[in-house]
Order: structure tokens, then sequence, then C-alpha cells
């Protein structure tokens, strides 16, 4: 009799050293065994009941292979999240180890919060609106808080590891908003005192495309961006940046201007590259058969250019051995030509150009030509074949073309 009322009161002490599990506890719990790789199945220590963990619940970050995240043995703190089937007595409990990582991610924002302190978050989708970040947890910085100018294609940050300000944190609700754009001010405001401090018209430097516009790309110097307008990329006629740039490229620049007070750098990417009239002798020697385009028209000639950037005159007495009235009678722009060279100055960069030169000379010419030599000495037309050209339109002065003929009249 005394040895049942022993045995009784074991067992009334064993029950009693049972701890009872409520939802919200948290528990510690030895993993079992791993079932179809879906789940673990723990036993939950102190309590002689068991319990699973999914294997979206066993981490922040995503699970692909559940075996690389547990192995049996391993101890885990885990979160009651519900009771599974109604037995009493031996029923199973859904836990989870994920949320217990978020609640402390979300004490540790809290705390930053509180010291006004930053925290870094990788990018991991672009949404309608804004980004979602990786802090640990959930976080969404909205477009208008990303940068200090406006992004078309949010899809650039995707991947990218950014530093944040936390705007607002609601952990009961697994709301955190965040801002890039706060951070991104503080460090404009810091580059721009040493970049304008410190350039100088003139200077070439090394920087990045930051983004890029229909008249032009903003180069990033180190804080601060500086614009190439269109016309400043390059030698040859360029549509829009992006056909000739990327997002991200480094490109080398020549700083053309510097306004401290509207915090404005101009710059240029073709000033940086060689010139289209180096090496302009080697290019288009005298006697040379170039092709090249009309660019334009006037009434003593046309203007052709043979390499980007380099346009020479074919004097209206150059097109043709036939007598014409004006350039526009025979060419248009945009029409591609064969010209010979007859006079190469790239001091001043100049070109002068001939198709007449390249087409038989006609019979009748020729006879009436012989016919005038022998009445008057011959002249030379390769140096006085613009006479007509008025200085600002050809960018030729009156003394370059008639400068031959005055001095023959002395």
């Amino acid at each position: 009799m005394a040895e049942n009322n022993e045995n009784k009161n074991d067992m009334l002490k064993a029950l009693d050293s049972i701890e009872t599990v409520k939802v919200g506890d948290v528990v510690k719990g030895e993993v079992l065994a791993i079932d179809d790789d879906r789940q673990a199945i723990v036993g939950i220590k102190d309590a002689g009941v068991e319990g699973v963990v999914p294997a979206k619940e066993l981490s922040t970050k995503p699970v692909e292979d559940i075996n690389d995240a547990v192995k049996v043995g391993d101890e885990l703190d885990l979160v009651v999240i519900s009771k599974i089937g109604n037995d009493k007595e031996n029923g199973s409990y859904l836990l989870s180890h994920r949320r217990l990582e978020a609640r402390k991610v979300w004490d540790d924002i809290q705390k930053k919060f509180d010291a006004g302190e930053h925290i870094t978050a990788k990018v991991t989708q672009a949404v309608k609106g804004g980004l979602v970040v990786d802090a640990g947890v959930r976080g969404f910085v909205p477009a208008s808080m990303i940068t200090d100018h406006y992004v078309e294609d949010l899809n650039q940050f995707k991947g990218q590891e950014l530093e944040f300000k936390i705007i607002e944190i609601e952990p009961s609700e697994n709301r955190l908003i965040l801002s890039h754009k706060e951070i991104v001010k503080a460090q404009h405001e810091e580059a721009a005192k040493k970049i304008f401090a410190e350039l100088q018209p003139g200077d070439v430097v090394e920087g990045k495309v930051a983004r890029m516009t229909n008249f032009g790309a903003f180069i990033d110097l180190g804080g601060v961006d500086g614009l190439v307008h269109v016309s400043e990329i390059s030698y040859e006629h360029v549509d829009k940046p992006s056909d000739v740039l990327k997002a991200g490229q480094e490109v080398k620049v020549k700083v053309l201007n510097v306004d401290p007070d509207r915090e404005r750098i101009s710059l240029s990417i073709k000033q940086t590259l060689p010139g289209p009239w180096d090496d302009i002798e080697e290019k288009a020697p005298e006697g040379s058969v170039l092709t090249g385009t009309v660019k334009r028209l006037t009434s003593f000639g046309a203007f052709v250019e043979v390499f980007p950037g380099v346009e020479g005159l074919v004097h209206i007495s150059q097109i043709s051995h036939k007598h014409i009235a004006t350039p526009a009678d025979v060419l248009k722009a945009g029409q591609e030509v064969k010209v010979k060279v007859i006079n190469v100055d790239p001091e001043r960069q100049r070109l002068g150009l001939s198709m007449k030169a390249l087409e038989e000379r006609p019979k009748d010419e020729d006879n009436d030509n012989n016919n005038r030599r022998s009445r008057r000495p011959r002249r030379n037309n390769n140096r006085n074949f613009m006479n007509n050209a008025p200085e600002e339109e050809s960018g030729f002065s009156m003394g370059d073309l008639i400068g031959d003929q005055l001095k023959g009249l002395k």
C-alpha cells in the first residue's frame, strides 16, 4: 500500500514537471527527423510533445535544401505558432525559428531607430512604387526616397547593398519604411564641397556615367554629377547619348566650366579624344581620292564631310566641268560623292576638294582651254577656287581666298 502511494506520488511529480505549451511561447526543440525534405520533426524539451518546423519557417533567408539548414540532433530556439490536431495530451505544434529570428531583428532595428543610426540592406526586388530590401525583415523604399533625382528604371538597383535611414518602423504590422535619399543628400553635400573647391576648367578627370537624358549624359565625379551635352560626346553626330554610352560606364572627361553657385559642372568627352583634324595630312594628302557626304550647300559651293568632324569645301567651280548656276542644281544634302583633295591646311583646319578633277574633261573644253593658254599665262586654280566664298560662310578669310592674286599684282 505504501509502495503504491509512492509510485503515485512519483507520477504526479513527473506530470507536474511537464511544462504546458502555449501559442507564443519560446521553447527549445531537438531535431528528431527530417520529413520528406519539407519539414523538421522536433521534440519540445521539458514538454514531452513534438512539433514540426516547415522549411520556410527555419530561417529569414530562403531555404533551398532543408538538409543544408538543419540536421538530426540540432537544437533550435523556436516560437510556438499554433497547435496541430485535437489530441490534448500528445498533440503536435507548429513551430518557427524564422519568426524568432525576425523578432530579434525587429528589436535591433528598433534600437537603431531610437538611436538615430542607419542600417545596410540589399535590394531584392523592384516593384511598382519603389524597392523591396532584405534587412533581416522585409523593408520598403518608396520611389521618392531612393535618390535625389528621378529614376526611370528601378531595376538598376536590384542586387545592390545600400545604406538607409529608418523612416518608420511598426513590427506588429511588419512595416519598415526606409530612405536612401537622405544618405545621398548627405554624401552629395560633403563631396560637393571638396569637388567645387578643387576642380578647375581644363582639368581632365575620370568619372562614371550615372544617368542619361535626350540632351546629354550625367557623369558621377565622385558624389557630384557633371553634364556632358550630347554635342560634346563625340566628334561624330550623336542622336541620343544611350546610342554610344551605357549607365555605369567609366569615361574620361575634360572640365569645360565650373559654377559653384548653381552647383553645375560642364564636361566634354570628345575633347579628351584625338581631334578629327589630327594627322589630316596623312589621312587626306593632296591628290588622294575620298568618299564623303554632302553636309550643306551654299551659293558658292558644297561642304562635304570626308571624316567624322572633318569637312572640306568643293567650290562651285570644282563641282563640274559644265557650267552650273548653283550647287543645289546638281547636289543635295546627304548625297554621297567622291572627291579629290587639292589643298590641305592643317593649321587652319581647311580642306580644298574637287569633284570635277575626277571627271573626264570634255573635248570641247580641252580645245577651248588650249586656245586660252596660247593667249594668256596659265593660272593655278588649286589656291583660288574659293574666290567668291563669303568669309562667314566658308570659314576662309578674304585674304586667304585672294592672297595669291594680290601677290601676282605686286
